[in-house]
């Protein structure tokens, strides 16, 4: 499953490149992800854990990370494995940041393959809703991490939260009825 999204941080591209480099400081801006072990600059080991009413998962894994700061873009592969419910996810995302008046448009392209008993969801299109919310709530959290990094040097990172996939299912519902009446923005 492709999925491509942009959004916009209201800080200047250098910032934001320069908090991309901080890949802690970027695994706690995605709700439910926990950064486990860095092995190097490159390769990182995290976690992340979602829930859907009784169906809970933990995905274990790893993530390769490539940057180039030439054209401030970078790209990552990952994969990982909810070992008590035997799902296992594959995932390539590819970013760019883009100056925009001041501010920076964050264009991503992801690639996901699901596999197991979370797949079932991929065919629901709950995936990509559940996509669409983190992604605003990662924007959020980034923006606020940016504008409160210089305040807050050694600030200890604040515990992972489970993606509530209860929440985006209701989050889906709105969309759709924003969509039928015509006010999706």
């Amino acid at each position: 499953m492709r999925i491509t999204r942009s959004f916009t941080v209201a800080r200047p591209a250098a910032a934001v490149w320069a908090f991309f480099q901080d890949v802690p400081a970027v695994a706690s801006c995605l709700p439910g992800a926990e950064l486990v072990e860095s092995r190097d600059d490159r390769v990182q080991r995290g976690r992340v854990g979602i829930s859907l009413g009784p169906f809970k998962a933990s995905f274990e894994g790893e993530a390769t990370i490539k940057t180039d700061p030439a054209t401030r873009s970078g790209h990552v592969e990952g994969r990982g494995v909810d070992k008590r419910g035997g799902s296992h996810s594959r995932m390539t995302l590819d970013y760019r940041l883009n100056d925009d008046a001041g501010a920076t448009r964050v264009d991503i392209d992801v690639d996901l393959t699901l596999a197991g008993p979370i797949a079932q969801f991929g065919r629901s299109g709950l995936v990509t809703e559940t996509a669409n919310v983190l992604i605003a709530d990662f924007a959020r959290n980034l923006e606020d991490r940016i504008s409160t990094s210089a305040r807050t040097a050694g600030n200890v990172a604040q515990p992972a939260r489970r993606i509530n996939v209860l929440a985006v299912l209701l989050e889906a519902v709105r969309t759709r009825i924003r969509i039928l009446f015509g006010r999706q923005t």
